[in-house]
């Protein structure tokens, strides 16, 4: 595996890991390496630092350089807890919007969606998951549904 420093044509700086060199070429010219931040598929290497290993045994590993090495032209990356662009703040306040202003159903987002266009539940803004089916067919009954961006929350005790 070989990890390379990426940009794109509107200069976004990015870390993708592939299998060798040459899958990497194979990837760039099938046009299958995009942009994480805004899509676009003109993507080429950056400058980054090479990771070189002494030949000798018991030598002491390379000093790592203080802080993130970055190319010239990349943009200083924010504290990690912190969105890094303006797309990643957009879907954070879309995120906190939703989970502030609607209640979140899990997996009975269909059924209590169907129950409120039917008028057999009250109105209120809900969110949650509903299989490819579900929503097709909440959609050809005229429930307006809409997709999130964004996985809902999981609980995992």
């Amino acid at each position: 595996m070989i990890q390379y420093a990426l940009k794109c044509a509107d200069g976004h700086a990015f870390d993708s890991w592939f299998q060798s060199a040459a899958a990497f070429d194979k990837l760039v010219s099938a046009g299958m390496v995009s942009c994480v931040v805004c899509g676009v598929a003109k993507v080429e290497k950056a400058i980054m630092t090479p990771r070189v290993r002494t030949g000798r045994a018991g030598a002491p590993p390379p000093e790592a350089p203080e802080g993130p090495v970055q190319a010239p032209d990349a943009p200083v990356p924010g504290p990690l807890s912190q969105p890094a662009s303006p797309a990643e703040q957009a879907m954070t306040d879309l995120r906190r919007k939703v989970e502030e202003n609607a209640d979140y159903v899990g997996v009975d987002f269909a059924t209590q969606a169907r129950a409120m266009h039917d008028g057999d539940a009250p109105q209120r803004s809900i969110y949650g998951e509903a299989g490819i089916e579900e929503a097709k067919q909440l959609i050809e009954d005229g429930v307006p549904v809409a997709p999130l961006p964004f996985l809902p929350p999981r609980k995992v005790n």
